[in-house]
């Protein structure tokens, strides 16, 4: 059984427990991070020198940090390789890293700039910005997604993990949303999809910035 070290609120806790899900992998969830704290403890880190979450800990002892690879090693060493079909592999690994810098990153920072700052803190500026950056990413995965059902045709893979975990945040925020309408109906198909309802579609009222 996998032991998941972090907060269900983390963007980056939700990308590893979206696979964990889909891939249907028995793991327990421990609460670390934001407000539980536990990560600058001695044993945290000897599993993750940064003290950052999260981190995955295996049956036989081994632990892994940073997301993205532990979602890589959690799709390759899948038996049926679902996440990450061997006759797509490289084309899913590109769209996966392009959305993790391209879409994920700007989320993130619109995200902080504006739920994570009180509204007479905000930087108009910066969201837009960011706002704008996000439009243009999303444009991008629109056109890819014209005539399919997931980034990398009918198959969900660590490229919608990686794209798609941030946009229950994006178009749950109250800010305006791109126009692009293959990605509105593509959200829409991972939020039917049990795994993303659970782990992606978390309630983030606890992060929003309070006097």
């Amino acid at each position: 059984m996998l032991t998941i070290y972090g907060r269900a609120t983390s963007s980056n806790v939700q990308k590893v427990m979206w696979t964990v899900g889909e891939l249907g992998l028995a793991h327990e969830r421990l609460d670390f991070g934001g407000a539980f704290g536990g990560l600058d403890t001695p044993d945290y880190l000897a599993m993750n020198p940064w003290g950052l979450i999260p981190v995955v800990k295996f049956d036989d002892g081994r632990t892994m940090f940073e997301s993205n690879a532990i979602v890589r090693h959690l799709a390759r060493q899948d038996p049926e390789r679902r996440l990450w079909p061997e006759a797509r592999e490289a084309e899913a690994d590109m769209w996966a890293e392009w959305a993790h810098n391209a879409v994920m990153r700007p989320v993130i920072a619109l995200f902080w700039a504006y739920v994570r700052t009180l509204p007479e803190q905000r930087d108009e500026g910066a969201i837009a910005g960011h706002l704008s950056e996000i439009a243009r990413a999303l444009k991008v995965a629109d056109a890819a997604l014209e005539g399919q059902s997931y980034m990398v045709g009918e198959t969900l893979t660590i490229a919608d993990i990686q794209l798609g975990h941030v946009l229950y945040r994006y178009f749950t925020m109250p800010v305006e949303h791109a126009d692009v309408p293959n990605v509105a109906a593509y959200y829409t198909r991972l939020t039917e999809r049990q795994a993303y309802a659970t782990h992606a579609m978390v309630d983030y009222s606890s992060l929003w910035a309070t006097a």
